[in-house]
């Protein structure tokens, strides 16, 4: 009887003594007995299931984690006292989060994490599906796959209508196989998405110095020389440093027999690329159209001095010798 009542005597002092050693794990790593409940909603207050709950002690490194579930609620425990940092994220979805001090010894006031969906680029990046069928596209477009490229991009803004520079992609297919009508509509369509969203075209000039020079391209092909030049200025004026729209619009000068705007043109694609031999090429068969030999051959010469492995260098050498002759 004795030896009975020893033993359960020394039950209680055996628990007291594990329960106080936990405790004091515990504390050092700031868990307890705290909990967090909550709510996680959409921007429309619909629930939102399956969020990932992290909770993170500003003191230490106690980490804690739970979910949403299909009523989007959530309820975590094992906090200790003190300040917490508690994020709520889904894929899809902006991380929210809060910093707040949580207690074990009263109940803790109730959370609502309202998650927004990610939109545009944001979410176009982490869509791993979409990125692989927008570069699926572009390989099309390098196979020469026109029709089955523009499917793609159809398909692909169904999904992400707001990335409206797609729409040069499609309008690209359409200008290689000829079709400008649709050309222009695609590059236009781009242009007007371009304004609507920034009220600029200068605050979206790579997706506007495509659109205008998709433009300009399909009016040289109209024969439009006037729509051309037009573009193609527009282009420049969105991107100045552009040496290609530069050099465009000196091709469409020189082309309706503006010499003097085609060398001011040609002369400011090469102050935009210095190392860029074809405007050279161009400014030396301008200048012999104006007469002025010494520059023309000044501009063949650098021409063939900066590339040459170019195709047309015996075509700049042959003017070359025609010119000293005529000097001559």
């Amino acid at each position: 009887m004795r030896s009975l009542l020893q033993k359960s005597m020394l039950i209680p002092v055996i628990c007291f003594t594990a329960l106080f050693v936990v405790c004091l794990l515990t504390a050092q790593e700031n868990l307890g007995r705290g909990r967090v409940t909550g709510t996680v909603v959409d921007e429309k207050g619909n629930p939102v299931e399956g969020a990932l709950i992290a909770a993170e002690s500003l003191q230490s490194k106690a980490k804690l984690e739970g979910s949403s579930d299909k009523k989007g609620h959530f309820a975590i425990a094992g906090f200790g006292t003190g300040g917490w940092r508690i994020t709520a994220s889904k894929d899809g979805y902006v991380k929210s989060f809060v910093e707040m001090g949580v207690s074990q010894l009263k109940a803790n006031p109730p959370l609502t994490f309202t998650l927004k969906k990610v939109t545009g680029m944001a979410a176009f990046f982490q869509d791993k599906a979409s990125t692989d069928l927008f570069d699926k596209g572009n390989q099309l477009i390098e196979e020469g796959k026109y029709d089955e490229a523009v499917k793609v991009f159809e398909e692909f803004l169904a999904k992400y209508p707001e990335i409206y520079q797609a729409r040069l992609n499609i309008g690209s297919c359409f200008l290689k196989k000829g079709d400008l009508e649709k050309a222009a509509s695609e590059f236009q369509l781009a242009l007007d998405k371009a304004l609507e969203m920034h009220g600029s075209y200068k605050k979206e000039p790579a997706t506007s110095l495509r659109a205008f020079s998709g433009l300009g391209e399909i009016a040289l092909r109209k024969d439009d020389f006037e729509s051309a030049q037009k573009y193609f200025r527009e282009a420049l004026d969105v991107s100045p440093e552009d040496e290609t729209a530069a050099y465009n619009v000196g091709e469409i000068f020189f082309s309706n027999q503006k010499v003097d705007d085609a060398i001011k043109y040609f002369e400011l694609a090469i102050q935009i690329k210095k190392d860029w031999s074809k405007p050279y090429y161009r400014l030396g068969i301008v200048y012999l159209n104006k007469g002025d030999f010494a520059k023309s051959l000044e501009c063949l010469k650098k021409f063939i001095q900066m590339d040459p492995e170019n195709p047309d260098v015996p075509q700049a050498k042959n003017m070359i010798e025609a010119i000293e002759k005529i000097k001559k």
